[in-house]
């Protein structure tokens, strides 16, 4: 499978041991393929047994969640943290609350998240934890009553010199909110533990808008590189239309680009005379999908129930902005048909490992996740650099600092994939520029 067989023999050990997780081993995997071209040339790495160390987590917390809804009745919710990696900084990433959350899924999040987080250039080791609690349909009552219970255990492995937590999937402000409280009144101090909180908890201007952003600013970097391009007049689709699908969308019609396609669970519309973002973002403050009510106001756009379907539209760029493992071989087959040239990754692991070679073997212009929708943690690291000096930037200051980090994470994963491939292999080159400084930190830290 791999060149190496020191990854050879870390990758079948892994198979064997965790066989009964796919998200982490297909991570691991994508992870490995580029270090195919560093193992060998860096002994030390086999010698001090780095990969073996670097695919455990340093320990993962499980533990459930018991609460009361509305009705009186009491439900049980299964939680974890995982605190994959803490060799350059404090375990920094993601709650999430979603049916599907368990070990496999906070595995690939948390090994993602160490690199993604090294590329910032920011002091953040790696993280990812939630529960299987679903908020959809909650009231606020409900949902402010699980945090808190969710809490109670959490509080005492988390702080903001060992774990920093932040939102993911099904955790907004809101739920930052009641978690900080409840955390706050336990440890009986104001710090900053939590990012992604609202502006008067604390919370960092532009923090909401920085995922999305930082997409089109990474995209805006390889057009001037290996085009000497912009976004202007540049067709676009973006699947998803949570957070980071919807700022990709309105900094990339900023930038002079033209979305023409966008999706949510109802499906996806298309309008070649360009998505009409206002007529979106009013229908989202009414509706919890609004794709298939598009066409009510704009009959010459089409509606398709099949989220697929957006792959086969034609277009100059892609941003699958949803949820890991969207773009399937078939669907990266029928972008090239149609003459797509660029994926920009704004989801973690969105696309699949054969979907991604396939994507570099055409001559596509790929952004793997780690780098591109690396923006949110970056501004999330700036939150914690705010809150400890007791300030507040303005939007534009975080935002220029954002930029300035986009476009650093993808001139370290340009240079690296240059140095050890000969190519621009973006995968390549951010996961091995991710790794060096924590496998640096890691040989001066010893082996405990």
């Amino acid at each position: 499978m791999f060149k190496s067989g020191y990854l050879n023999r870390v990758f079948t050990d892994l198979t064997k041991r965790y066989h009964d997780q796919p998200e982490f081993l297909q991570a691991v995997e994508e992870f490995f393929g580029s270090m195919d071209s560093l193992v060998d040339k860096e002994p030390n790495i086999e010698k001090h047994s780095i990969i073996e160390r670097i695919v455990e987590p340093e320990r993962i917390i499980k533990f459930r969640v018991t609460w009361t809804n509305d009705k009186g009745v009491i439900q049980v919710a299964r939680a974890m943290r995982v605190q994959f990696n803490s060799a350059i900084g404090p375990y920094k990433g993601g709650i999430r609350f979603a049916p599907n959350v368990n070990e496999s899924i906070c595995k690939f999040l948390g090994f993602e998240q160490t690199f993604k987080n090294s590329l910032t250039g920011l002091p953040m080791g790696g993280a990812k934890g939630g529960a299987d609690f679903d908020p959809t349909g909650k009231t606020d009552q409900e949902i402010m009553t699980f945090c808190q219970s969710f809490m109670s255990e959490l509080c005492q492995h988390i702080g903001p010199n060992e774990d920093v937590p932040a939102g993911d999937f099904g955790v907004g402000a809101r739920e930052i909110g009641y978690m900080f409280g409840f955390y706050k009144k336990m440890r009986r101090e104001w710090n900053g533990v939590f990012t992604s909180k609202g502006i008067a908890s604390g919370g960092s201007l532009g923090r909401s808008e920085a995922t999305g952003y930082g997409v089109c600013y990474f995209a805006q970097e390889m057009l001037r590189a290996y085009r000497n391009e912009t976004f202007k007049n540049k067709r676009v689709i973006i699947s998803g239309a949570g957070k980071v699908g919807w700022m990709a969308a309105y900094k990339a019609t900023e930038l002079g680009a033209k979305v023409i396609a966008m999706s949510d669970f109802s499906g996806v519309i298309h309008d070649e005379n360009g998505i009409d973002l206002e007529l979106l973002k009013n229908l989202s403050a009414k509706y919890p999908v609004v794709m298939d009510k598009y066409r009510a106001t704009h009959p010459e756009a089409s509606f398709n129930p099949d989220t697929k379907s957006i792959w086969t539209i034609k277009c100059d760029i892609a941003m699958p902005c949803a949820t890991q493992n969207e773009i399937y071989i078939d669907s990266a087959k029928a972008l090239v048909e149609n003459g797509c040239w660029m994926v920009v990754e704004g989801a973690n692991m969105p696309t699949t490992l054969d979907a991604t070679q396939y994507f570099i073997d055409h001559g596509v212009l790929f952004a793997p996740g780690k780098a591109a929708n690396a923006g949110g943690v970056a501004v999330s690291g700036l939150e914690m650099t705010q809150n400890a000096m007791h300030l507040n930037w303005t939007f534009e200051e975080v935002d220029a600092k954002l930029h300035e980090i986009m476009a650093g994470i993808f001139k370290k994963a340009d240079e690296a994939a240059m140095k050890y491939t000969g190519t621009h292999n973006l995968v390549a080159g951010a996961n091995i520029a991710g790794f060096l400084k924590v496998y640096t930190a890691m040989l001066e830290q010893g082996t405990l």
